[in-house]
C-alpha cells in the first residue's frame, strides 16, 4: 500500500481520505509523511479514528459524508459488515443476486451531515492527493468536486460499472486527466504508464464479475 501511494504522497503532502472507515489508508498516509483529512460518517467507526489518530496533530477528524450538495442524507447500515455501508439504495439493489455480495444486509438506517469537497478545499487547502471510497456514492462526491486536483482515486465494483463510468466522464470535463487502475486489494497499477479514459472504460466493461472491486486513479496531465 504505502509503494502505490508513494506516487502521489510525499513528506508534506495534503491528503483527504473520503469514506476512512479504520484509516488503512490514513495510517498509510502519515507514514509517507503526509497531512490528512479523515472523513468518515458512521459514528461507531468513527470512535475507532478518533482512538487512532485523535491525538495525531498531522490529522483532522470529521465525522461526516461527503456528497454533491452539502446538507444531510440517509445511510443504510450494514452492522455485520460496516465497510460496506453505503448512500446509495443503487449498490443495495444491484448487490442483490450477486455472487460476490451474497448474504449482505443493510439493516438499520442513519441520518449523517454531509460536505464537499469544494468545502473540505476551502477549509484545508488543495490537496496532492484524494482517495474515495464511498460504496457507490463515488460519482455523488466528485460532482462537489469544481477544483482541479494532481491526483486521485476512486473505488469501483463490477456490481456498478455504470458508477464509475459516470466519475471517468465527471473527471474528463472536470480537467485533463490520464488513469490507471488497481484491482482488489493488490496495491498495483495495471499500466506501467497512463492511459486515457477510454481505454480504462474498455477495461472495465471487459472484467469478469468476480474482479468485484477496484480503484481508479487519475493524474493530472503536467
Amino acid at each position: 500500500m504505502d509503494q502505490l501511494n508513494r506516487q502521489f504522497v510525499q513528506p508534506g503532502s495534503l491528503a483527504f481520505d473520503i469514506g476512512a472507515h479504520v484509516g488503512d489508508r490514513t495510517g498509510s498516509f502519515l507514514r509517507l509523511g503526509a497531512r490528512v483529512v479523515v472523513l468518515e460518517p458512521q459514528p461507531r467507526v468513527f470512535r475507532a479514528l478518533r482512538l487512532l489518530y485523535g491525538q495525531n496533530p498531522s490529522v483532522t477528524l470529521r465525522c461526516a459524508a461527503v456528497g454533491a450538495a452539502p446538507g444531510t442524507l440517509e445511510m443504510f447500515v450494514n452492522s455485520a459488515n460496516p465497510t460496506i455501508t453505503t448512500a446509495s439504495p443503487d449498490l443495495i439493489t444491484a448487490a442483490s443476486g450477486s455472487a460476490q455480495w451474497d448474504g449482505q444486509v443493510w439493516d438499520s438506517k442513519i441520518e449523517v451531515p454531509v460536505t464537499t469537497l469544494d468545502q473540505l478545499i476551502a477549509a484545508h487547502g488543495v490537496p496532492d492527493f484524494i482517495k474515495i471510497d464511498v460504496e457507490g456514492f463515488e460519482w455523488d462526491v466528485l460532482r462537489g468536486l469544481t477544483t482541479p486536483v494532481a491526483t486521485l482515486s476512486f473505488e469501483f465494483t463490477t456490481i456498478q460499472r455504470d458508477v464509475a463510468l459516470r466519475c471517468l466522464t465527471q473527471l474528463t470535463a472536470l480537467s485533463d486527466y490520464v488513469f490507471n487502475y488497481s484491482l482488489g486489494e493488490d496495491h498495483a497499477l495495471q499500466y506501467p504508464t497512463w492511459v486515457t479514459a477510454q481505454q480504462i472504460q474498455d477495461d472495465l466493461m471487459a472484467l469478469p464479475d468476480a474482479a468485484n472491486s477496484g480503484d481508479i486513479f487519475a493524474r493530472r496531465k503536467s
